[in-house]
């Protein structure tokens, strides 16, 4: 009789239970090694029998995964010292080198070992194709082509691109048994016999938790964290409107050019949540794009080394601060790992089980991937990256044809979905790649030296961003520190060691994707060669942190298992147990100040406060003046006065009024507000004498710094010249 798996409550029950005489092993049953694996000895990870009585702690302790357990704390010394207001990277480096050390040592006497995914199919990529498919599917493609000419979604070609699409999925899509055919019966039948039943387990509460805490992370105090917008947002709801006033571009030229899914979405916020044209809406869409990512980063982790892996990054990359601030933004930021997510899922897992439908369902979020934000467009190389490694494995021995023709299925599906957004960039290149080119070329400056050194300063610049320096760009970052909280960036490092051994000793092509997919995710800001300043960032290597809260969760995963199951006793596991809550905590607590504390109060002091500016002006509007009778006098490096009226809400209007204009205002009647910079006391002057009768206060700011003047100037009738 199988015995019952002990789950997370099991453990819970048991430590809590003073007359507990075993604690049960919540690690049971979990996918740990590959098939190579399966076949280890019986003593590998075999749980150890209880310290006897009298026995020294410290032998307890050596018979323990000391050796990993060493390494951990090096780690974490090491990241201490290079994540503090005075950091020391030669203590932090002389660590890492002791924690890598004493983690190889740990590895090759198989104390420790690095999660792997289950055996897969050893199925070869099916080459059939429904003709019938092709029949439909061409000639509408061809036509959407045609269609999507003057840079425009219109229903014509909306529905000629749907009938390609539909034509080749009939074409190439393989049945599934359990596939979607089956639902249309599942459906009649439960309205047959309509029966809802809720079961709970203990993993299903876990996962529940995890996701509560990760939406507070993600989502909580989004009014407030970030506070007030920028240009860039007065940009984006400018499009947003033009998408409202019943136009609807392929791709918006506007400030050098966006792709399309961040506008729609938020025309779509802005009329399911009420929020009309406004940066909460903004927000709102960038937030729910973030947790759309969260997902398939479970799925992933999943597939590479179990639910664990799977829940861990989940729980990782939700709360980390770099996920949360590139999602809170409001700008297209978090469209990067939303659609990178997805495409590798899809890609790892039709190459690992020869699954066509998977590479067919990679090749749709590439596309999709393509239309939300431009550093998305270095992923086709992430993808010929993949295959490329898997065809020089011995995995690829006797299937190579298949395989290329999986990349051409992936490559084909990619276009189809990426077809209208072909045709602007075919019919407008300069528009569609202008604004890479400023940042690879000297289209908009020249270069500040010779390329291949920026690169390679770049390049290193990137590729210690979780452990070292994440930029100073502060519209998306804490300035000046550490990609990775202290936990996530030790466990990182730990699994890059871990990963790069395992793929010494196996040579699993997997490994070594895993190891070149993140420089090249980091492409998009190394590539920054004539503003080598913006490197490294948050925003455009955002791609990256999918596979490296990837390998971060791995690493937890293979230290705590190692550890677990080398533990004696109750006082050994107890103590790991604490290990684990103090570390979860430090993880918590250390992105919550990031986040909640540190960022907001540094975008807080960076950004200009149109929110207050733009609430007086809509408190004056409806007291005792109007919306079209307030102004904002402009002055260099200080409020974007169309986020103003966005703010007062007024979006289509921008409150800008230069003092050259002010005598066009002699004519009007009633009350009128002038909003100024204290700085700017000739534009003051100029007013003091247009309206001698007028009246001059100090608007107090909650921010320091950031007052400003309000002339208010009572009704009267117009003066006439």
């Amino acid at each position: 009789m199988k015995m019952k798996e002990p789950s997370v409550l099991d453990y819970f029950k048991a430590r809590l239970n003073p007359w507990a005489k075993e604690i049960p092993d919540i690690f049971a049953g979990e996918t740990w090694s590959s098939e190579d694996e399966a076949a280890a000895p019986e003593h590998e990870y075999s749980a150890l029998p209880a310290r006897e009585e009298g026995v020294p702690f410290w032998q307890s302790i050596a018979a323990t995964a000391w050796k990993s357990t060493a390494a951990l704390f090096f780690a974490l010394i090491a990241q201490i010292q290079l994540d503090s207001q005075t950091p020391n990277p030669k203590a932090g480096i002389a660590l890492y080198v002791m924690s890598a050390a004493m983690l190889i040592a740990a590895i090759l006497t198989d104390e420790v070992k690095f999660p792997s995914s289950s055996a897969v199919d050893t199925n070869w990529l099916s080459t059939s194709v429904k003709q019938r498919g092709l029949v439909i599917g061409i000639p509408a493609m061809l036509l959407a082509f045609l269609t999507f000419g003057g840079n425009s979604f219109t229903l014509i070609n909306l529905v000629l691109w749907g009938v390609a699409i539909y034509g080749m999925l009939l074409a190439f899509w393989e049945p599934q048994k359990n596939g979607f055919r089956l639902w249309p019966e599942k459906i009649k039948g439960w309205f047959a016999q309509p029966v809802v039943s809720l079961r709970f387990s203990a993993w299903g509460v876990l996962l529940l938790v995890v996701i509560g805490v990760v939406i507070f992370f993600r989502a909580g105090n989004l009014e407030g964290i970030p506070g007030d917008p920028f240009s860039d947002h007065a940009e984006k709801l400018l499009d947003v409107s033009t998408i409202l006033q019943g136009e609807f571009p392929i791709f918006f030229p506007r400030n050098t050019g966006r792709e399309a899914i961040q506008m729609y979405l938020t025309a779509l916020v802005s009329i399911v949540f009420g929020t009309g044209l406004s940066f909460m809406s903004l927000k709102i869409g960038t937030v729910l794009i973030g947790l759309f990512t969260l997902p398939y980063m479970y799925l992933l982790g999943k597939e590479l080394g179990g639910r664990w892996v799977g829940l861990l990054a989940l729980l990782l990359a939700g709360v980390s601060y770099w996920g949360n601030v590139i999602a809170r933004i409001g700008l297209r930021f978090p469209l990067y790992p939303a659609f990178t997510a997805p495409t590798l899922y899809y890609l790892i897992r039709g190459l690992r089980r020869q699954n066509r439908n998977d590479l067919i369902l990679a090749g749709i979020f590439l596309g999709l991937g393509l239309h939300g934000y431009s550093p998305m467009r270095i992923v086709p190389f992430v993808v010929l990256a993949a295959f490329g490694i898997y065809l020089i494995h011995r995995v690829s021995l006797g299937r190579k044809v298949e395989v290329l023709g999986g990349l051409v299925l992936l490559a084909f599906f990619a276009m189809m979905i990426f077809l209208p957004l072909m045709r602007y960039a075919i019919d407008q290149p300069n528009d569609f790649s202008y604004r890479a080119l400023t940042r690879l070329s000297s289209v908009e400056r020249a270069l500040p030296g010779s390329p291949a050194v920026i690169f390679l300063d770049n390049l290193w610049k990137s590729l210690v961003m979780p452990f070292w320096k994440n930029g100073n760009i502060w519209v998306h970052s804490v300035t000046g520190r550490p990609a990775l909280d202290v936990v996530s960036a030790m466990f990182f490092f730990m699994g890059l060691v871990m990963l790069v051994v395992r793929y010494l000793r196996q040579r699993d092509w997997l490994d070594l994707f895993l190891l070149v997919s993140i420089p090249i995710l980091m492409m998009p800001s190394i590539l920054s060669l004539a503003f080598p300043d913006e490197n490294p960032s948050l925003n455009r290597s955002g791609g990256a942190y999918v596979v490296i809260f990837l390998i971060t969760a791995m690493a937890v995963y293979a230290f705590f298992k190692a550890a677990w199951m080398k533990a004696r006793g109750r006082l050994a596991k107890s103590s790991l147990a604490v290990l684990g809550v103090l570390l979860l905590g430090m993880l918590l607590s250390q992105n919550y100040d990031l986040v909640f504390e540190q960022f907001k109060r540094q975008f807080d002091l960076n950004s200009l406060n149109t929110t207050e500016i733009g609430e007086t002006i809509r408190d004056y509007a409806s007291s005792v003046g109007s919306a079209d009778s307030a102004y904002v006098v402009p002055y260099p490096h200080w409020v974007d006065t169309r986020l103003v009226g966005i703010n007062a809400g007024y979006p289509e209007k921008d409150y800008a009024l230069w003092p050259e204009d002010f005598e066009m205002t002699l004519g009007q009647m009633g009350t009128k507000l002038f909003v100024l910079k204290p700085e700017d006391t000739q534009a003051l002057e100029q007013l003091k004498t247009l309206y001698p009768q007028g009246v001059v206060s100090r608007k107090e700011s909650i921010y320091e710094g950031k007052d400003y003047l309000l002339f208010l100037v009572a009704g009267q009738a117009p003066i006439v010249q």
